[in-house]
């Protein structure tokens, strides 16, 4: 499906997505060299921020430069072993943003709510253990699908109601849409959108609560406009994608859902890296050394 029919705003729409996926790439590229390259940024908590941005960015680079080739050459058409392809590693990079994202939640809850045990809770092999769960899980969700889209043997239609390959809407084009189907959507929407929601929430309110018993009025603010803008874009990301995905079951319009869609596979991957890391004081003394170094 094109995102617009107008043929006046398909540069318009160029424009956009390239600046936005330039943008992206380069900010996570920023944080992947600072953290890779710097030594005073052998913490632990940096792990995750160096994975955040390989996901984000190996995540928009699976939708956008698809959405710039079919716009310029003005076709919708793709190939079915690309389009799994296209579904199956957007499937393991949102597994594993969303999975990363939980598990910075609980690295920020310990680290403000107990801080003296930090090291002890958030060791190497706890931290390593939550990596590889993450990726494991992640893998196993692509493989779901893959094992759900693969036994579909009749098409109901050949046009897909997106401008990427959506698991979701390639279960829509069925036309045997059987319960047990349905029945394995929602236990992974729920397994896989309401349980990293749920923690996230619940490490969130820790936090505030400790928040509030700070004495300083500029230690709250501070708290609450880092901790804030973390769960504004947690909540965009995974309130979109979960409605998009468990929304389709429901409505097939074509055009529902575009908007939403375009939320958590290109603007949430752009925010990332300015909401978690280069506003963090250590990123941004690691680019400066990284600059230094450069000229």
């Amino acid at each position: 499906m094109s995102l617009s029919e107008d043929p006046d705003l398909l540069p318009i729409l160029i424009g956009l997505f390239l600046c936005m996926y330039l943008v992206t790439v380069l900010g996570n590229l920023l944080i992947i060299l600072a953290v890779s390259s710097d030594s005073h940024l052998d913490i632990l908590m940096y792990l995750f921020f160096f994975l955040l941005s390989l996901a984000d960015m190996s995540f928009i680079s699976t939708t956008v430069p698809q959405i710039l080739m079919s716009i310029q050459t003005h076709s919708r058409v793709i190939f079915y072993i690309g389009c799994l392809t296209q579904m199956s590693l957007l499937t393991i990079f949102v597994c594993m943003d969303d999975k990363l994202l939980t598990v910075m939640a609980y690295d920020q809850f310990v680290a403000i709510c107990h801080p003296l045990h930090y090291p002890v809770i958030m060791n190497p092999p706890l931290c390593g253990y939550l990596v590889l769960v993450s990726l494991l899980l992640s893998l196993l969700d692509s493989q779901l699908h893959n094992l759900m889209i693969l036994q579909i043997i009749s098409f109901k239609a050949m046009d897909i109601s997106s401008f990427f390959c959506d698991p979701s809407q390639l279960l829509n084009l069925s036309c045997f849409d059987t319960y047990s189907n349905k029945i394995v959507r929602y236990f992974l929407g729920a397994f896989y959108g309401l349980l990293p929601i749920s923690g996230i929430l619940f490490s969130y309110y820790k936090i505030i609560s400790s928040i509030l018993r700070i004495p300083s009025s500029g230690g709250k603010y501070k708290a609450f406009s880092t901790c804030g803008s973390h769960l504004l874009v947690v909540c965009l990301f995974l309130g979109t994608g979960f409605g998009v995905y468990l929304g389709t079951t429901v409505s097939h319009s074509l055009r529902k859902g575009t908007v939403v869609s375009v939320m958590y596979t290109v603007v949430t991957p752009m925010l990332n890296p300015f909401n978690y890391s280069l506003r963090n004081r250590d990123i941004k003394g690691a680019l400066k050394r990284l600059h230094s170094r450069a000229v």
